[in-house]
């Protein structure tokens, strides 16, 4: 600060009719949003995407009619579309906002899906629900969607990719599970699939049901909404778990950068508030079943005809991006279900499945499926090497993204900014990020079943009067005074007391006299903000170990848990997925199928069997040795004859072979190469080019590809197998 009083005077001066300016400009940016806000809830169909769209089928024209709806995103200008590439389908999370999140900005999920040539379509949602649609409905609806986009396409290599983003996930996966045969890659972005899951001083929200008795106060809601659930409610969650940032840090941030901050701003906000409803059924389901439930990854969700909705059923790869930064989906409830189904990553391997995880260290929630920045690094190599990820052998992997920068070796194999290598992860990996014990499981257990029974209480006792009460006028009114949409409605055009305001700030706007950042009364408001929120945080922070020890106290009782039939003497999970004896005898029956036929094969076979073992050695696949293996198939004319779906099935059964009897896949492989030497050598040279394409092998990796090497070189003749297509071709290559 000045020293001379002249200083000090003319500084205040100046900062006063800058603070003076900024909140006239703040206040009128809130009545921007307050017409914003009018204009879109006005809409037949809000949403805000930053693409145009065709509507391509309307769920309420379906058997079971619902309120979503698919579209085509297209192109915009400049941007070309493979149509042999396949679609992408974006599904957005109807969890109290509008749809249209996904594609939000140019930098967006479908904005690099469509950079790297996929056609996208996307699964968005109408304000209101149709009266009676159940979340069954609408997965069935989402199903005609993707038989409708899948038959859209048919030169496309492979069924389409779907995202989901958030709640959109675990419908997403619901889905797959019943209809595995529509589904290529499933991409979930801040997806909850284990909702107790967690760490011991951290992830408050997952408490929240077992403080509050349960479900029946979702069922109150409901009932005094005349059977219509207001998500305004499902929005206000999210705001508490960050009261600094929704009571003060987010206007704050308006109100110091009011010069530059105003258009993201409205941006934001014409999401953050276009609020939807939901059915009393569609809510109820997802409060019981899953939000205190906890059902979906131990198979306790049935459909309407009884059958079992397991998550093992799922044929395709599943991509799973988390962060650490996510107080809403932690890894740990991004990964846990992985736990509950499988108890081995061989477990994994025999469902012939594949998990590919990528945790960002510090990106919040909404950045996982926001951030310009994630979406050209994470989702642009997701996009870029979906085909990589939908061949990786079975198993669990962990996506690692390094600078391509660093790349030395191979750097026009690399398509992004970003080269992506798949590292082989065990289940210890997934337990080391955290979660709960035996104890805390019980605690779970016990809030579920007090959720129960409050549940029943109500509809016995309360229920009734409360439907007898409601009336749809009352329910409207009631979702209209909802504080979050109370803030936009008061700077909104009813209110007759800003009509000066708009002019107003026009003329400010011209005078504008900002400080400059050494102003000492400008460094003091920065100082009084950080204060503001470091108080907001630790009140956030006691409240938060307060409801951790409650509810841990009340649902960890002994005797409440003796009451509610938890067994504490339990040497298991309370809940977890059932394994099935019929699985293992099919995979016992699969295992000699593939040791009989480990002999059978051609050339192809023999290289992707060695590729394979000379790749298992490193225990991670880089985007560098696939994008070799894509040309070198174009290269090849039998191997080009092979769809995606038929390398893919080729791969996975060598890989397999080499997993239940290494040595004899070894040992039988010289009987699938012929008998021309040129050949071979042609083939020994593209399996060095693609084992190499990341770099020089050292160790195992290098001992190995010696060991096939010798294998090739010393090959018996086969007289009675000519050269084939492939093999004339490799010669060619070689020459």
């Amino acid at each position: 600060m000045r020293e001379n009083p002249a200083g000090v005077l003319s500084d205040g001066l100046s900062y006063t009719v800058d603070a003076g300016q900024r909140w006239l400009l703040f206040l009128d940016a809130l009545r921007q949003r307050g017409l914003q806000y009018e204009e879109h809830i006005a809409q037949q169909a809000p949403h805000v995407l930053d693409y145009d769209a065709e509507l391509i089928c309307d769920g309420r024209g379906l058997a079971r009619p619902v309120n979503y709806v698919l579209a085509r995103i297209k192109p915009p200008d400049g941007v070309v579309l493979d149509e042999t590439r396949r679609p992408f389908v974006i599904v957005d999370p109807r969890a109290g906002h509008g749809p249209g999140i996904g594609g939000f900005k140019a930098d967006s999920e479908i904005g690099v899906a469509m950079k790297a040539g996929h056609p996208c379509y996307f699964v968005g949602f109408l304000p209101d629900p149709v009266p009676g649609q159940t979340i069954e409905d609408i997965a069935h609806a989402e199903a005609a969607f993707l038989e409708r986009v899948i038959s859209r396409h048919p030169k496309a290599e492979g069924r389409p990719c779907v995202i989901g983003n958030c709640q959109a996930g675990w419908a997403v996966m619901m889905l797959a599970a019943m209809r595995p045969e529509l589904f290529g890659p499933i991409i979930l972005a801040g997806s909850p699939l284990s909702y107790w899951a967690g760490v011991k001083g951290e992830n408050p929200m997952r408490y929240t049901g077992g403080l509050l008795g349960g479900s029946w106060l979702t069922a109150l809601t409901s009932d005094l909404g005349a059977g219509t659930f207001d998500g305004a409610w499902l929005v206000q969650n999210f705001e508490n778990q960050n009261p600094a940032n929704t009571l003060w840090s987010k206007q704050y941030n308006l109100y110091s950068k009011i010069d530059s901050e105003v258009e993201r701003y409205l941006g934001f906000e014409k999401w953050w508030g276009g609020h939807v409803t939901l059915n009393a059924q569609e809510i109820q389901f997802i409060v019981d079943e899953l939000f205190i439930g906890n059902k979906l990854a131990c198979g306790d969700i049935r459909t309407s005809d009884g059958t079992a909705i397991d998550l093992r059923n799922i044929r395709s790869p599943i991509v799973v991006f988390c962060s650490k930064g996510d107080n809403i989906t932690p890894p740990q409830q991004a990964l846990g279900w992985i736990l509950d189904l499988y108890g081995s990553v061989d477990e994994i391997r025999s469902y012939g499945q594949t998990i590919v995880y990528a945790v960002h260290d510090r990106i919040g929630h909404l950045g996982i499926f926001v951030s310009a920045g994630v979406a050209r690094k994470e989702h642009d190599e997701f996009a870029s090497n979906i085909d990589l990820i939908d061949v990786l052998p079975p198993g669990l992997y962990e996506a690692v993204f390094e600078p391509k920068a660093g790349a030395d070796t191979s750097p026009d194999l690399v398509t992004g900014d970003w080269v992506m290598r798949c590292e082989a992860r065990s289940l210890d990996d997934i337990r080391a990020l955290g979660g709960n014990d035996l104890d805390d499981e019980r605690r779970f257990a016990a809030a579920a079943r007090v959720s129960e029974i409050n549940l029943s209480l109500y509809r016995a006792l309360v229920q009734p009067w409360v439907q007898a009460a409601a009336n749809p006028a009352a329910a409207e009114a009631m979702r209209k005074l909802h504080p979050l949409r109370l803030q936009y409605a008061l700077f909104g055009s009813q209110n007759p007391f800003l009509s000066w305001l708009g002019t107003a700030a026009d003329k400010v706007r011209d005078e504008r006299q900002p400080v400059g950042d050494d102003n000492p009364f400008l460094k003091a408001q920065e100082i009084a903000s950080a204060q503001i929120v470091s108080a907001l945080d630790g009140w956030r922070q006691m409240v938060e170990r307060m409801s951790e020890q409650t509810f841990r106290a009340v649902y960890g009782s002994p005797l409440l848990q003796s009451a509610l039939g938890i067994d504490a003497g339990s040497p298991r999970r309370p809940r977890s997925a059932a394994r099935s004896k019929l699985h293992g005898e099919l995979v016992e029956k699969r295992i000699g199928e593939l040791r009989s036929g480990l002999s059978r094969g051609g050339l192809v076979h023999a290289c992707v069997r060695a590729i394979l073992y000379v790749g298992m050695a490193r225990e991670s696949v880089d985007e560098r040795s696939f994008e070799a293996i894509r040309r070198l198939r174009r290269q090849g004319e039998q191997a080009r004859r092979l769809t995606l779906g038929e390398f893919k099935a080729l791969t996975r059964e060598q890989f397999f072979m080499l997993l239940i009897d290494q040595a004899e896949a070894l040992r039988t492989l010289p009987a699938l190469l012929p008998s021309d030497a040129e050949a071979r050598e042609a083939a020994l040279a593209l399996i060095e080019q693609v084992a190499t394409a990341r770099g020089p092998l050292a160790g195992e990796a290098a001992d190995r590809l010696e060991e096939i090497r010798t294998l090739f070189e010393a090959a018996s003749p086969r007289d009675d197998r000519p050269p084939g297509k492939l093999d004339l071709a490799m010669r060619r290559k070689a020459s």
